[in-house]
């Protein structure tokens, strides 16, 4: 039985003071999304035949210490990442379905990275707000449950994020 669109509940919190951008535009662009990827990965996606009327997850945007932090603590990576996912249900096989709620999990961005990886590659033609919501985008991505450790996995993947970004008017923002 495929899902008819749940309430989407995004949260968001701006903990990097050098860039507070507009988090309602972030919680709306991250919906438009995430309603892209369940109309055309749910059967690919975590949520396959699952019962569920409300999908809830948490954006946080911080610094690159912050996700050192995270990736030492629980990757076992020594280093800074410019994002980082916590795939609650996707990840856990005894994940449950609470009052018909699923807590995917977490995005964790650093706003820094994102602000020097433009500044450093300016070839790539990106400005920060459009490397927030492809890595945004990404983020959803492994919250459903897809990776990228094979080079197919890795296409599939950056295919769908570009579907995705169109329906966000990414080349506008």
């Amino acid at each position: 039985m495929k899902q008819v669109k749940p309430e989407l509940n995004i949260f968001t919190e701006n903990i990097f003071e050098e860039w507070q951008p507009d988090e309602k535009d972030i919680i709306e662009k991250t919906k438009r999304i995430l309603e892209f990827y369940i109309e055309t990965l749910y059967d690919k996606s975590c949520l396959y035949e699952k019962e569920f009327n409300t999908i809830t997850l948490d954006i946080v945007l911080c610094n690159s210490e912050k996700t050192h932090e995270y990736n030492r603590d629980y990757r076992g990576k020594d280093y800074p990442a410019d994002i980082i996912t916590f795939a609650i249900f996707a990840d856990d096989e005894n994940s449950f379905i609470f009052d018909g709620e699923i807590n995917l999990g977490e995005i964790v961005i650093a706003l820094d990275k994102v602000i020097e990886g433009v500044n450093r590659d300016v070839s790539l033609s990106k400005n920060k707000e459009q490397e927030l919501y492809f890595l945004i985008s990404h983020g959803l991505m492994h919250l459903l449950g897809f990776d990228h450790q094979s080079e197919e996995e890795y296409n599939f993947v950056m295919g769908k994020q570009r579907e995705a970004l169109e329906c966000i008017n990414y080349d506008q923002i």
